[in-house]
């Protein structure tokens, strides 16, 4: 009988310290979910207190735009990336509709040359035409960050790269391979796209290689086609692969 006594003292012995130790982790994590809110609440002002003093240079200033992104990247939180996906972040710093904005700038010069490019413009190009829209310089990544807000519209706005350059797609097609490999040519020729040179670089036969251009030409609107060139009599003109000074 006494050792049981002594085994039930042992087990409350036991029981009361288990009950200390989860009260004291009780207790530490409540410090560190205070001090966690603490911190966040340090962390939050002292970055709306940078973005409200530096908001008109994150807007006007590509480089400086880049810089805040990428510091904001490195935490996890994109204040660029409008109200829906930026969260309480786009609100609080007041520039999430910066983003936006320019979407929809992008679209205006989009459809607005999609009649000469069948809905494909070069990314440079691109930029150029925004940034006069807009009064003020813009970058790629702008751009490209600028697009993916546009996904959920389902219109087909898509970066691609064809030939080791940057490309905007605004139409919801797909290039299939021979296109990709013509334009890619353009690119290189200035715009101007032959069936002899493309026989020649590709080995391809006249029938694929008209099918191809015809193509671009009639059912996708990507190419022009000139009756009367002075070298050949005819060739093709891919308005993406050219520089418009408009």
């Amino acid at each position: 009988m006494q050792r049981r006594g002594v085994g039930l003292a042992a087990f409350d012995h036991q029981e009361q310290s288990k009950r200390s130790f989860a009260e004291l982790s009780s207790a530490l994590s409540k410090i560190q979910v205070e001090h966690l809110h603490s911190q966040l609440n340090q962390f939050r002002t002292s970055l709306a207190h940078f973005a409200a003093t530096h908001r008109e240079s994150i807007k006007s200033d590509p480089s400086f735009r880049h810089a805040f992104q990428q510091m904001c990247s490195s935490i996890g939180v994109d204040p660029l990336a409008g109200p829906r996906k930026g969260g309480w972040w786009a609100e609080l710093l007041g520039i999430g509709d910066w983003q936006y904005e320019l979407g929809v700038q992008i679209v205006d010069v989009c459809v607005s040359t999609r009649e000469r490019n069948g809905g494909l413009i070069d990314m440079t190009e691109l930029i150029r035409l925004v940034s006069k829209l807009r009064g003020g310089a813009i970058t790629e990544d702008d751009i490209i960050r600028s697009i993916k807000t546009l996904q959920p519209l389902g219109a087909g706005y898509q970066v691609i790269e064809i030939g080791g350059r940057k490309m905007v797609r605004s139409v919801v097609k797909e290039l299939d391979d021979d296109q990709t490999t013509i334009l890619s040519i353009a690119q290189e020729e200035g715009g101007r796209v032959i069936e002899d040179l493309l026989i020649e670089r590709k080995g391809w036969s006249r029938d694929r290689t008209r099918n191809a251009l015809e193509n671009m030409l009639f059912r996708d609107g990507l190419c022009w086609l000139d009756e009367q060139d002075e070298a050949t009599g005819r060739a093709y003109w891919i308005p993406s692969a050219l520089q418009w000074d408009i």
